[in-house]
């Protein structure tokens, strides 16, 4: 099944190659543009289900991913297991719930996200589930590049494994060879 994840993510030209920044502030020669896949609902619809049976024996109550890309995958995942789904915005160094999202003490929340590299952006919404007074029961991504694997101390499901180098910016070849820096992500 791996092979034709892959096969998804290089038909939509979502891995590209050069000199990144990524959100985490890593460098790296490979960067995943996410937002190309979430054009294709299609494809959305295939990796969702993906993680949806992972998660499908929980008793989840809600989906929640952070916004931006996160927004897609909670509302998907959630249609599949006839759930609620929500997202966390920025606030700040935070993630919060506005907007209404009416999370209640002992609530099972079923964490999405797009594309993990350390999992920041992951343990921000967990800890914005704890913070709303939820229990964070699982997380599901649509590819973990992290280098050694996340340990979010909850279950985790990733639609695709795949390991990038990444640099610290002191650290980072590309620099030393003076290849121009790009940000594309936010």
């Amino acid at each position: 099944m791996s092979e034709q994840v892959l096969k998804l993510f290089k038909d939509t030209g979502v891995i590209m190659e050069g000199h990144f920044l990524l959100t985490s502030g890593l460098h790296s020669p490979v960067y995943w543009e996410k937002f190309r896949i979430l054009q294709y609902p299609k494809h959305i619809e295939i990796l969702c289900r993906m993680i949806a049976d992972r998660f499908k024996k929980e008793k989840v109550e809600w989906v929640a991913g952070p916004a931006m890309g996160g927004i897609i995958l909670a509302y998907e995942v959630a249609k599949i297991l006839g759930v609620r789904g929500i997202y966390a915005e920025k606030e700040g160094n935070d993630r919060v719930f506005r907007r209404g999202h009416p999370i209640i003490a002992g609530d099972s929340v079923l964490i999405v996200d797009d594309i993990v590299t350390t999992g920041g952006s992951v343990i921000e919404v967990i800890k914005a589930v704890q913070k709303a007074g939820g229990n964070a029961i699982g997380a599901g991504v649509l590819v973990d590049r992290s280098s050694v694997g996340i340990d979010l101390e909850i279950p985790f499901f990733s639609c695709l494994r795949t390991t990038t180098k990444t640099y610290k910016p002191e650290e980072c070849p590309l620099c030393k060879q003076g290849i121009p820096l790009v940000r594309l992500g936010g």
